[in-house]
């Protein structure tokens, strides 16, 4: 059916020139491993762009997240607050860290951690016993809250972050996509405790794989870095911790820093992609676009539209009709709670979540899509729902 018509993949790395360059002065200066200016530059923009006074790079993101709870001492016994639409890698963070996740639902107009199902869960499940905050049925402590900024959106962190205020709540922010995105009109860095990102292949900018923390609390920052680094305190292989080696490399870094040059036209590209899609199918009867609050600015991660109506094929069947067309679309996350390692979490009720994830058809999206591939994916889409 394609004929010899190229494959249009859905979400891809734009590297260029710029990379290239970093990545020979590595090369040249021999600093390829997790020491090089690279690494610093690339913290210290990241950290700036997001509003916070320091930043710690990290081999991935789930990393960032598994060494931001352990930062702050959470483990073993605790519960933290989550959407259970995320990426399990959100979840696992926090088994990795010995904690366990109390999932729950979204907002239907951000599809981000929902404020009054936190609130209403914290007041009716909760109490304090012995100056902790404690979990009724588990007996758990409750120590901290994992806002996921759903396709680069973040979270509505004036209703979340007054709640941890109230409750005593450590926030840690799940923004893997959100790099370059303001909350408000602010960065989002100071939204939360700690912000983790992820510099994943298919992200809006990659380094290959990769992660950071950004921070502004000088004691969780310095543990941070300290944690990741083997939590070594002296050139003579001395430590005093259980530390990780999951420090990013220079080579890494390097990427990085290429990569945030082009950040803003990069943005622009995806909102520009966004922006064609929603026009292209809002308006039409059983199909609906991905949600963006207008307080809030969005990374636009990726794209795409929700089959409201069930008489239309399932999203599977339409990814396999656009893959005749070699047009790569794919499901989106299926929720944590339906995942086996997390069937028996502490959860709660997830209409939303339940309601909307098999429905979501996610399309290229490569800061490389051009207009005319666009066009096609459109026209494919249109086709395949027909």
């Amino acid at each position: 059916m394609s004929g010899n018509l190229p494959t249009i993949p859905l979400a891809i790395p734009n590297i260029g020139a710029g990379e290239a360059k970093n990545l020979q002065a590595c090369v040249d200066t021999n600093f390829v491993s997790s020491v090089g200016p690279f690494v610093t530059e690339f913290e210290e923009r990241v950290a700036a762009l997001s509003g916070s006074s320091a930043g710690v790079a990290m081999g991935a993101g789930t990393q960032a997240l598994h060494i931001a709870l352990r930062a702050a001492d959470i483990g073993l016994g605790d519960l933290v607050i989550l959407p259970s639409f995320t990426f399990i890698a959100s979840a696992n963070a926090i088994s990795h860290s010995g904690a366990t996740p109390w999932l729950m639902d979204i907002d239907p107009a951000s599809w981000t951690l929902d404020p009054e199902t936190v609130r209403t869960a914290l007041k009716t499940q909760t109490e304090m016993r012995g100056g902790t905050l404690r979990h009724k049925a588990s007996g758990m402590r409750v120590a901290a809250m994992m806002p996921v900024y759903t396709l680069g959106t973040p979270a509505d962190m004036d209703a979340l972050g007054s709640i941890a205020s109230e409750y005593g709540l450590i926030i840690i922010a799940d923004a893997a996509a959100a790099i370059g995105v303001d909350y408000r009109g602010e960065p989002i860095g100071p939204k939360a405790h700690m912000t983790c990102y992820s510099f994943n292949g298919n992200k809006t900018i990659t380094c290959g794989g990769g992660g950071m923390v950004v921070g502004d609390d000088p004691m969780l920052m310095k543990r941070v870095r300290h944690l990741s680094t083997t939590a070594r305190v002296s050139p003579n292989y001395e430590h005093d911790m259980v530390g990780y080696n999951y420090r990013m490399t220079n080579v890494q870094a390097a990427i990085g820093c290429a990569q945030l040059d082009r950040l803003n036209d990069f943005l622009a590209v995806k909102r520009r992609i966004r922006a064609r899609y929603n026009d292209a199918f809002s308006g039409r009867a059983g199909l609906s676009v991905f949600p963006q609050p207008e307080d809030r600015e969005s990374a636009c991660w990726f794209s795409g539209l929700v089959l409201d109506d069930d008489a239309l094929p399932p999203v599977n069947d339409v990814c396999a009709r656009l893959k005749e067309h070699n047009i790569e679309a794919r499901p989106f996350w299926m929720p944590v709670h339906m995942q086996a390692p997390y069937a028996q979490a502490i959860k709660e009720a997830c209409p939303i979540t339940e309601g909307v994830w098999q429905r979501i058809l996610t399309l290229p999206c490569s800061t490389s899509l051009s207009p005319a591939d666009q066009e096609r994916v459109i026209t494919a889409v249109e086709a395949a729902l027909s």
